[in-house]
C-alpha cells in the first residue's frame, strides 16, 4: 500500500488513542510526556516545520520564521506534538523544537490599536508602553487575570484576555 494510505492510518490510529483536539475550554489531560494536554509552549528556532503528521516522512505544511512564538500542544505521539498556533492552523513538530518557555502575543487578532502595559496589575495603573498587535512578550507570571510580561526593555502588566500563550484565568509563577 502507498505512503497516502499509511500516513492517512496513522494519524487515524493517533486520532483515536488521544482523542481528537481539545479546545481551548477542555480539562487538561496527563499526554506520554507526562506534561499538561494541552499546554502553551514556544518555539525554540527561527525555523520549525509544520508537517501534516508525526513523523519526518509526512509532508511539510509549513514552515515558523520566529522563534520564541507561543503556540498550543494540542496532542501527543511518540516525540512529535501537534501544536495550534493563534490562527488555529494545527500540524505535527518535533519535540526538540519546542521550549517549555511562555510567551504571548499581543492581541494578534487585532488589526490595529494598542494595549496597554501598566505598572501593576491594576485596570487604573499607570501606563509604562502602549504595545502594538503581534508584539512578543516574555511572559513571567499570570494571576487575577493579569500577566507580568517583559519585551524591549519594558516590564509591567498586561490584561490576560489581550495575550495569546495563556488560558483565561490561568494562573501561574
Amino acid at each position: 500500500m502507498g505512503k497516502a494510505f499509511w500516513g492517512l492510518l496513522t494519524i487515524m490510529l493517533v486520532a483515536l488513542a488521544q482523542g481528537s483536539a481539545p479546545a481551548l475550554s477542555q480539562t487538561s489531560t496527563i499526554g506520554q510526556s507526562g506534561f499538561p494536554v494541552p499546554r502553551f509552549v514556544s518555539l525554540k528556532s527561527d525555523r520549525v516545520n509544520v508537517r501534516v503528521g508525526p513523523s519526518r516522512e509526512h509532508r511539510i505544511e509549513w514552515t515558523f520564521v520566529r522563534a520564541g512564538l507561543p503556540v498550543e500542544i494540542v496532542q501527543e505521539f511518540d516525540n512529535w506534538r501537534r501544536i495550534r498556533d493563534w490562527e488555529g492552523a494545527e500540524g505535527w513538530v518535533f519535540h526538540s523544537l519546542l521550549t517549555g518557555r511562555r510567551t504571548g502575543l499581543v492581541t494578534p487578532w487585532e488589526a490595529g490599536g494598542t494595549t496597554p502595559l501598566r505598572a501593576d496589575a491594576r485596570s487604573d495603573a499607570a501606563i509604562l508602553a502602549e504595545l502594538s498587535p503581534n508584539v512578543l512578550v516574555d511572559v513571567d507570571s499570570c494571576e487575577g487575570g493579569w500577566c507580568s510580561v517583559s519585551a524591549r526593555g519594558y516590564s509591567g502588566w498586561i490584561d490576560q484576555t489581550r495575550l495569546f500563550g495563556v488560558y483565561p484565568d490561568e494562573t501561574f509563577d
